[in-house]
């Protein structure tokens, strides 16, 4: 699969495909739907299927301070398409001209003139262009006359709504894992290279791949029985600590996986952690042996719950 930037010249030979046309980050239920069906639509004509994402997210454009709150990178991204069908990823470089710039213009020129798309698929809820001028019912009448069909598919529904990324992150935020796998189909996961830490845990016996958090959304603040894909393709299952390690100082925000019978050297190396369920909460000890015998519980908890799912 490739990937694609908007301000790069476009292949002759993806021109005429069927585009799938959101955001995605996360790659939900929801948004499986809409690719699913891109991809469908372009193997029934015998297109490319191509899928757009944005980067940045139009929300950290008009809000620049507002929290990190992204479910994947590019790359998860890019990986997940590709396992949906995809043939390359578009990604829509976001910025004040592509913010100024009206739907209509928009569909014509980039659209139409630059992508030379057959087909667009979107969310029914989706909206682009200057002051969100553009849905799926503007799509099908500018895009109709210049030769773009369009469908617009709708959200995905469990017991208690609409599934999207919004409900992912508060679950996450709240600790929940179990329901954030259940919307995504996966396991929420952050991947990372690992840093050279204070070897802080290497000294209580608990070495750990300290990797930052960077754009992710920062899930609840707490241990986690979590497993880890290493560069190498070993998926180990460990415990991690995320949050800023209370009992230490100075205060550092961290992921800090500790993997189950592991030695070897991962610094310098991407690692992807994958989290299942939530232990506790951080909390500060009154002694460093008192840590020590928390961390050890955890750990055995940890392999309790992963030895069963």
């Amino acid at each position: 699969m490739i990937r694609l930037d908007n301000r790069d010249p476009f292949p002759d030979s993806l021109r005429g495909a069927v585009i799938a046309l959101g955001n995605f980050d996360g790659f939900h239920q929801g948004h499986q739907a809409v690719v699913g069906e891109a991809v469908s639509w372009a193997r029934a004509e015998g297109r490319p299927a191509v899928v757009a994402t944005f980067d940045p997210h139009p929300m950290r454009h008009f809000n620049p301070d507002v929290e990190p709150f992204r479910l994947t990178t590019l790359d998860q991204r890019q990986e997940l398409f590709a396992a949906a069908g995809a043939d390359a990823m578009l990604v829509f470089h976001f910025d004040g001209a592509m913010a100024g710039m009206t739907a209509e213009s928009w569909i014509k020129s980039t659209l139409a003139g630059q992508f030379g798309a057959a087909g667009v698929v979107t969310g029914e809820d989706f909206t682009f262009g200057k002051g969100r001028g553009g849905n799926p019912a503007v799509l099908r009448d500018v895009g109709g006359a210049l030769g773009i069909s369009v469908r617009a598919v709708g959200a995905v529904h469990d017991e208690i709504g609409p599934i999207s990324s919004s409900r992912i992150r508060e679950a996450l935020k709240a600790g929940d894992c179990e329901t954030a796998a259940r919307l995504l189909t996966r396991p929420f996961a952050i991947r990372g290279t690992v840093l050279h830490g204070d070897k802080l845990g290497r000294e209580i016996g608990f070495p750990t791949a300290n990797l930052e958090l960077g754009a992710y959304l920062r899930p609840r603040y707490g241990v986690y029985a979590v497993t880890g894909r290493l560069p190498d393709g070993r998926i180990m299952p460990g415990a991690a600590n995320l949050g800023i390690r209370p009992h230490f100082d100075p205060p550092k925000e961290l992921l800090e996986p500790h993997f189950f019978d592991f030695s070897g050297d991962l610094y310098g190396q991407e690692i992807e952690v994958v989290f299942h369920h939530f232990l506790r909460g951080e909390a500060k000890f009154d002694s460093l042996e008192a840590l020590i015998a928390q961390i050890a519980a955890d750990c055995d908890k940890a392999r309790e719950l992963l030895a069963a799912t």
